[in-house]
């Protein structure tokens, strides 16, 4: 059944300072919803405790309005859908599409065959164990829920998606490998929880850097699995930091935050973004400068 309203929206983790990216990624995301007579939400997900914080929520919220950009609804904190995450864990357990895993980082990146600067794929370690001897160790050691990518494929099928610059695409679920669902530190995880939710909120364009192009291959066949309606999506390319790196909380890109504090007038900033095509090849964004008209008063 088609989505009946175009609703986009903009799904930060409030584990650092927003930078230039992800200003990018909520205007194309705004102006999409606000040109096609939509919706634009607020998603917070915030479901990994250990590192997100309620002061960066709140920042984040006030760099979006200092954008000019405006919610249709009340910020959704994923943290309060847990219970529905957890349903749908339960869901794909009981289709017989999960198991156990005791591999720490280590033992995965010691069997893995990734090429070189890639991150390693779960060879699949513990997909075999028999049942008895995954129950025993379950309850001694601590492990993550995995999905059988294998066995969820011989149930979906060829699956694919519809990308706003690439095309049609083919989805490829296996190269992923067995996708980590649950973790006992944060319950179920991103790639679950965000299907689950873009779901629930009725998310039919899904505007994000296409450095998360490659999620979408088994994201596409979670929606399968669960029964959800795919999103359109549009993977955009990205901002990079001066020394050609894309811009990252961790390495201390320059925040919304920063420049809002040193007097950057936010819409127009908006608008200088709203000036980038969202296709091409990544791109270096000049330093916004501050003007003595764009202090605020």
């Amino acid at each position: 059944m088609p989505h009946p309203q175009l609703i986009t929206r903009f799904a930060p983790s409030p584990t650092g300072l927003l930078h230039l990216g992800h200003a990018w990624s909520a205007v194309l995301a705004h102006d999409l919803a606000r040109a096609g007579g939509g919706r634009f939400l607020l998603r917070i997900e915030d479901i990994d405790t250990g590192r997100c914080r309620p002061g960066f929520t709140q920042a984040l919220i006030e760099d979006l309005r200092w954008l000019g950009l405006g919610f249709d609804a009340p910020p959704l904190l994923q943290s309060t859908r847990r219970e529905a995450h957890a349903a749908a864990l339960a869901r794909l357990a009981g289709m017989g599409l999960t198991y156990p895993c005791f591999c720490t980082r280590a033992d995965i990146a010691q069997a893995s065959s990734a090429p070189h600067g890639m991150p390693p794929v779960y060879p699949g370690t513990c997909r075999a164990l028999p049942a008895e001897e995954a129950g025993r160790r379950m309850q001694r050691e601590p492990h993550a829920m995995r999905l059988d990518v294998e066995k969820a494929l011989a149930l979906s099928g060829a699956l694919s998606w519809q990308d706003a610059l690439a095309g049609g695409v083919e989805a490829d679920p296996a190269a992923g490998g067995d996708i980590v669902l649950a973790r006992r530190d944060i319950g179920v995880g991103y790639m679950l929880a965000a299907v689950v939710d873009d779901g629930f909120q009725g998310i039919s364009r899904i505007v994000r850097g296409r450095d998360l192009f490659e999620a979408t291959h088994v994201q596409r066949l979670l929606q399968h699995l669960l029964g959800l309606e795919p999103p359109q999506y549009l993977h955009h390319a990205l901002l990079l930091a001066e020394d050609g790196r894309r811009l990252a909380k961790r390495d201390k890109a320059e925040t919304l935050a920063s420049l809002r504090a040193g007097g950057m007038d936010g819409k127009a900033l908006a608008d200088r973004l709203r000036a980038e095509p969202p296709e091409g090849p990544d791109r270096h964004l000049p330093k916004p400068e501050v003007h003595a008209s764009n202090m605020h008063v």
